[in-house]
């Protein structure tokens, strides 16, 4: 009797039987990633599936467990941005203060540019109304790595509200620029998306704030 062995290299053929394969277990991890970012942004991590991803990455769906054991678990490695926050707030709080709120737009539309920011930022957003943890992911960057670290630089009172409304700025800047793609805001230059958004922000920031009435 013949034993049939299914390792790594016969689960990363390609779907419809070609002899071609992934070139070792890092690219067919990165087939994977990327497919599922992909899958992610386009349908949220709800409706995205297992076996949609592989086929999208050309390897069985045995194997995409194998590496990440479940949708949760790759959903979370997916998410990974191709960027250093720390930096990133580092030259947004550098320059005049009155004008933070113009750089930390900017910077925030060069990042979702960058690499496959805009894949991992979509599909957070996009899974954020149904998937607590994509929730707590884009409540954590938005709030507690890019926006808070920035009012806590900039010395203000109520550094966590004000956090909080920027970042409800910036997400509604990113969902009708990225995600619905209204224009003509979806199509604006970056520079000057930044200037007329960053006064709103800087208000946010820096203006009077009373939340007690």
């Amino acid at each position: 009797m013949t034993t049939r062995h299914t390792d790594e290299r016969t689960l990363a053929r390609p779907a419809g039987g070609h002899s071609g394969r992934r070139p070792g277990e890092s690219g067919t991890r990165d087939a994977i990633l990327t497919a599922a970012r992909e899958a992610f942004a386009a349908d949220g991590f709800d409706k995205a599936t297992l076996r949609a991803i592989a086929t999208s990455a050309g390897v069985d769906p045995a194997l995409v467990r194998h590496f990440y054991t479940d949708k949760e678990t790759l959903f979370d490695r997916a998410m990974t941005l191709p960027w250093d926050a720390d930096q990133i707030v580092a030259a947004i709080v550098e320059g005049d203060p009155e004008r933070v709120g113009e750089r930390i737009v900017r910077r925030f539309l060069e990042a979702w540019e960058t690499g496959t920011s805009r894949e991992v930022f979509t599909a957070m957003i996009r899974s954020a109304v149904t998937h607590e943890k994509a929730a707590d992911m884009v409540r954590e960057l938005i709030t507690r790595r890019l926006v808070g670290p920035v009012t806590v630089a900039l010395r203000v009172p109520h550094p966590e509200l004000r956090a909080t409304l920027v970042g409800s700025q910036l997400v509604g800047l990113a969902m009708v620029r990225y995600v619905t793609r209204v224009e003509p805001l979806a199509s604006l230059d970056r520079e000057v998306a930044a200037r007329v958004v960053g006064p709103s922000v800087q208000r946010y920031l820096t203006g009077e704030l009373d939340p007690a009435g």
